[in-house]
């Protein structure tokens, strides 16, 4: 079992959290399940826990891929804009405009490139990694046109036939 960091979360003083050691696993639990605000938060904290242990343990990805003519990403050090943190790197997007636009990496987010029109980012945090694969995508979202664009996990789009008249 890998150990890709630690993370703390913040639980509501009506959620508790046990961890079993003989089956190795979490158990949460809330005082009173007939209060609706409780019951909510009872599945939503699983959830969290859930993506943290995930997130340490294996890490969370997220694989862009360019579709277009031209598409390409590239990882620099370096970059116009200036950096958050030290040793911060920098993803370069050539998607259609006249310059090339330029993201700072989050801190705790490790991005590649495997191929030109390949984006690999991972990181412990899913709502970090996949906020910054949105942030990424929103430059070129996918049109159903020609189907060109910025597609996170796999994702698909359903082409639209032409406008005849």
């Amino acid at each position: 079992m890998l150990n890709l960091g630690k993370m703390v979360m913040q639980l509501p003083p009506f959620v508790s959290v046990e961890h079993d050691t003989v089956a190795q696993r979490a158990i949460v639990q809330i005082q009173d399940a007939s209060v609706r605000q409780q019951r909510e938060m009872w599945g939503t904290t699983r959830a969290y826990v859930q993506n943290h242990v995930f997130g340490v343990s294996e890490g969370h990805t997220a694989i862009l891929r360019l579709i277009g003519v031209g598409y390409k990403a590239t990882i620099e050090k370096t970059a116009t804009i200036s950096p958050e943190y030290p040793n911060q790197e920098f993803v370069s997007l050539k998607v259609g405009y006249s310059h090339p636009i330029e993201l700072g990496v989050p801190q705790g987010v490790k991005a590649s490139t495997p191929q030109p029109t390949r984006l690999l980012l991972e990181g412990c945090e899913k709502q970090v990694v996949m906020q910054f694969a949105a942030k990424i995508r929103a430059w070129r979202v996918p049109e159903p046109y020609k189907g060109k664009g910025i597609f996170v996990n796999g994702e698909t789009i359903k082409l639209k036939a032409k406008k005849i008249k």
